[in-house]
């Protein structure tokens, strides 16, 4: 009970002028590939992806970035998805050197008129910083997560986390781990203290039991890392962050999982005052949120929240670096990486450079460093969350989605405005059109063949026996891609009318 009557307590002393306020972004980038014409998936090789897809990548990703701190960017930044370099030089990438070289030149002159072998041989991490150092986004040192993993994990690494920060670098260590990205800690110094962060991207496939104990092994190790550091400090100021590919109540929401990496091998969990104790001491800033805001992607209508920040008992004392209560968030943007139905706005290779941002929202929470050295004093706590998770899903409620509103009227769009010229992906538009002949439901609209879908298997149902063969039909679709093809997506049986 002391210990969490120390939780309870708030110093009487307003905050030190001194103090350092900074934010962490953690941002998986959906693939960004670099400009050498070499990629492990089909997705990314020359024929489809271009060096204006790069460069448009490259700029989303910046602006993004730039919504934070009045343009200036967050302090730290953990990116996932980036590429592993198939055209390694023989030596590290000197991120320094990069800037220097490339200083009378823009982005897009590297990707356009100016671009040569040089510049194909610089990491996909090397082409971001160059991007937001032109957006006025400057000051970061890049550490880039080493391409090791574990002798019994299979296949080869496609990606890599990598770290952007603006504070000194105090040492770097990659932890491979079974069938995933290795995990990358860096250790800061912060105000003169120090915190260890780390970066991670665990094995896929949230929902699958077979996929679960590969991301029970990752977890383990970030878990034995951990151990290792409280056992010298419990106290110590640690930020774990990544994709996880795991729901953040996992073990609840999926109860055949019988053992998952993120709430037993790891341990996070939503008791935010057990924190102090000694039997619980990572917490997962998703209970920060009422239940119904938690989502940062989307999977078959239902809100995942693959993305996630979590913090050790050391972000709660007035010792280094402190958790500002009540400050994580998702970044998400209307008009800029949310759609029209509030979902993330993914990357789509449309148009002469493609389109889009990721298929997961950032997450973020902001921290300060206190001057007072006292471990064994805890901040007050505002709305402390004592969950220990909840099984249910959050669905998208798009029967919400005020469509007349929103929605484009396609028929009253100019004749030689072309919906695939990248306008209007992710739009909702108002369809008018007549049913297409064959297996699969199609729709013709402007002389363009269309898929229509819908991620209800019971819908699906219904508008195969109401859209007749050649029937003129009417609805609200949203306009996306998959593999290729062109297709609206009904996402509610409201959208049939």
């Amino acid at each position: 009970m002391r210990l969490l009557r120390l939780c309870l307590l708030l110093l009487s002393l307003p905050f030190a002028l001194s103090a350092r306020p900074f934010i962490v972004l953690v941002y998986n980038v959906e693939n960004l590939v670099d400009a050498d014409g070499k990629a492990m998936f089909e997705d990314y090789q020359p024929a489809r992806y271009s060096r204006q897809h790069v460069l448009t990548k490259l700029q989303n990703i910046t602006r993004v970035v730039a919504r934070f701190e009045n343009g200036r960017g967050p302090d730290i930044i953990l990116f996932q998805e980036i590429e592993v370099d198939l055209t390694p030089g023989t030596t590290l990438p000197d991120y320094p050197a990069i800037l220097r070289r490339y200083a009378g030149l823009k982005i897009e002159d590297m990707l356009g008129a100016q671009f040569s072998p040089e510049i194909a041989d610089l990491p996909a991490e090397g082409l971001l910083l160059k991007a937001m150092n032109d957006a006025g986004l400057t000051g970061y040192t890049v550490v880039a997560a080493e391409n090791i993993k574990t002798p019994e994990s299979k296949g080869a690494l496609a990606q890599k986390c990598v770290t952007f920060t603006r504070f000194p670098v105090k040492g770097v260590r990659s932890h491979p781990t079974l069938d995933a990205r290795a995990i990358l800690e860096v250790q800061l110094e912060v105000d003169g203290a120090a915190i260890h962060v780390f970066n991670n991207h665990w094995k896929s496939g949230a929902s699958a039991p077979e996929t679960e104990p590969a991301r029970f092994a990752n977890g383990s190790t970030l878990r034995a890392r951990i151990d290792e550091i409280l056992r010298a400090d419990p106290n110590a100021d640690l930020i774990i962050g990544g994709d996880f590919n795991s729901q953040y109540n996992q073990k609840q929401r999926y109860p055949k999982m019988k053992a998952t990496g993120l709430n037993d091998a790891l341990g996070s969990q939503g008791n935010e005052l057990a924190v102090c104790g000694k039997q619980r001491d990572l917490y997962n800033l998703w209970f920060e949120l009422p239940d119904g805001e938690r989502g940062s992607d989307t999977y078959q209508g239902e809100w995942g929240t693959l993305m996630q920040l979590i913090i050790a008992r050391g972000l709660y004392d007035y010792r280094g670096v402190q958790y500002v209560d009540n400050s994580f968030g998702v970044a998400k943007v209307g008009g800029l990486n949310m759609d029209d139905t509030g979902m993330p706005v993914r990357w789509s290779f449309e148009g002469a450079g493609g389109a889009g941002f990721s298929d997961h929202f950032p997450v973020y929470a902001k921290f300060i460093t206190v001057p007072d050295n006292r471990s064994d004093r805890y901040l007050l706590l505002r709305n402390a969350s004592s969950e220990t998770g909840l099984a249910s899903a959050n669905r998208v409620d798009f029967s919400k989605v005020d469509l007349e509103k929103l929605a484009v009227k396609v028929a009253e769009l100019p004749a030689v405005a072309s919906l695939r010229g990248g306008n209007y992906t992710g739009k909702i538009l108002r369809v008018e059109g007549r049913v297409g002949r064959g297996t699969g439901l199609t729709v013709e609209v402007r002389g363009d063949i269309y898929d229509v879908w819908s991620f209800d298997k019971e819908l699906r149902t219904q508008l195969r026996k109401e859209f007749q063969a050649d029937a003129a039909v009417r609805f609200y679709g949203e306009l996306s891609q998959y593999k290729g093809r062109w297709q609206f997506i009904i996402r509610d049986r409201s959208w049939v009318k």
